[in-house]
């Protein structure tokens, strides 16, 4: 936003239409709240407006922005909605975005499966749900030595969060490794016999 850089802004505003349900919406709130720049949060403010009518997840997001308007083209913008009208993801909020001006490619951005072949925490957020918990299950399964206070702290989340996340990955661990143990035990007693398929 700051440095006008429009088409890394387009593929950022289709990857978060596309990945949306599997964004940790909390966190990112979070984040775009900590922004000072008035255009950045107006940014951020009218993506959580235009998103939130589906999810509810983002509504903190639309509250970003107080007061009037903001230009996403420092020059020109008044005429360029008029000739071509509002990019309809941003329609009616407080960024006027022309349309025609950030481009919308689904084949910009990965689809959640292929992200998800390629990322360990977005894979978690698939299966468990887009939460601190995602992200600390995915951390522990790089790391499963890291203890809570760690885990909480590189995952943004709470302590208590952590230490439950930390305890239910030990219990999967033993499970996993018991299912293993009578897995070998059986093939031993079969003693090299061949089962039915």
């Amino acid at each position: 936003m700051e440095r006008d850089d429009l088409r890394v802004l387009s593929i950022l505003v289709s990857w978060f239409f596309t990945h949306a349900a599997w964004v940790n919406a909390d966190r990112l709130c979070k984040l775009a709240a900590a922004q000072k720049p008035a255009r950045v949060r107006a940014f951020w403010a009218g993506l959580g407006r235009s998103i939130s009518v589906k999810d509810r997840r983002f509504a903190p997001l639309g509250k970003l922005h107080h007061g009037a308007r903001v230009d996403l083209l420092r020059a020109g913008s008044d005429f360029q909605v008029k000739r071509n009208g509002e990019d309809p993801r941003f329609a009616s909020g407080p960024l006027p975005v022309p349309a025609n001006v950030l481009r919308e490619r689904s084949s910009d951005v990965l689809t959640p499966g292929q992200l998800a072949a390629r990322h360990s925490a977005y894979r978690a957020r698939v299966i468990i749900g887009p939460s601190y918990r995602a992200d600390m299950w995915a951390a522990l399964e790089r790391e499963p030595q890291l203890p809570a206070a760690e885990l909480a702290r590189r995952t943004y989340g709470s302590f208590a969060t952590a230490w439950h996340v930390r305890r239910d990955f030990v219990i999967a661990l033993e499970a996993d490794a018991g299912k293993r143990a009578r897995g070998g035990a059986l093939r031993r007693a079969l003693g090299g016999v061949r089962t039915p398929r």
